[in-house]
């Protein structure tokens, strides 16, 4: 039996107990996987506010903006959410590379069998 928050029509996140949920951004021309990151009840409201991509950085413990320091803003076309409104997917436009490496995507290197990695950007 599904409900509401399953196929509902209301935005009704469920943010972990760390109060936060997976966000995932693609790149709306090539559909590129350009970074995974997470939110706070904060960031989502920002972003849909401001229509660029706010984040939670569990390492610094502080919400960001996508290119707040480096100009390289995500703006966001699109945004959805999955069944049960536990992560989102943000179609965007990025203006400019969006990995702090200078990489397009942050996801630039394959990972080999023999546990090395390889650079593909």
């Amino acid at each position: 039996m599904t409900n509401d928050v399953e196929t509902g029509l209301f935005l009704r996140p469920k943010f972990g107990p760390d109060g936060l949920l997976t966000a995932v951004a693609t790149d709306r021309e090539t559909g590129t996987l350009l970074m995974v990151a997470h939110m706070n009840q904060q960031a989502l409201e920002a972003t849909l506010a401001t229509g660029e991509a706010h984040f939670w950085s569990r390492s610094r413990q502080t919400q960001w903006k996508k290119g707040e320091s480096s100009g390289h803003v995500l703006r966001v076309v699109d945004m959805r959410i999955d069944c049960d409104q536990d992560a989102v997917w943000l179609i965007v436009e990025p203006a400019g590379p969006t990995c702090h490496t200078g990489a397009v995507s942050c996801f630039y290197r394959r990972v080999r069998t023999d546990s090395t990695l390889e650079r593909i950007d």
